[in-house]
């Protein structure tokens, strides 16, 4: 029915940036609702990033504040993350969480989906 891709992830020094990217593809998507980043290191927890309202609402994670920027395209369902001023802890695999309203066989479902994730690594 509906995925969602990440891309943009890679490899950068500390103090660098990247701009990570996140798309919902699908026939049956009638438009996105809440959408998020989250990020896991190796042996910890899935952890919230930020968030963003369909209305452009956003909320981040006290470690980010000030360096991450999260934005989205409704006209494209797409879902970003700028990170600035890296730093290692900042290594993790990202993943987008969208809700989605979906076109059902009768009426609408909002769903909710993950991506494959991408990897970020800040390393020297």
């Amino acid at each position: 029915q509906a995925q969602l891709v990440e891309s943009g992830g890679g490899l950068v020094q500390p103090g660098g940036s990247l701009r990570l990217s996140c798309a919902a593809s699908g026939r049956s998507i009638v438009s996105t609702l809440g959408m998020g980043w989250y990020r896991q290191a190796p042996g910890k927890q899935r952890d919230l990033v930020a968030t963003i309202t369909s209305g452009g609402t956003t909320n981040y994670a006290d470690s980010v504040k000030g360096r991450f920027t999260i934005s989205r395209d409704n006209a494209r369902n797409t879902l970003y993350l700028q990170m600035n001023s890296l730093k290692p802890e900042d290594t993790a695999i990202y993943y987008c969480n969208a809700d989605l309203l979906i076109a059902a066989a009768v009426g609408y479902r909002n769903m909710n989906y993950w991506g494959q994730g991408t990897q970020v690594t800040v390393s020297s």
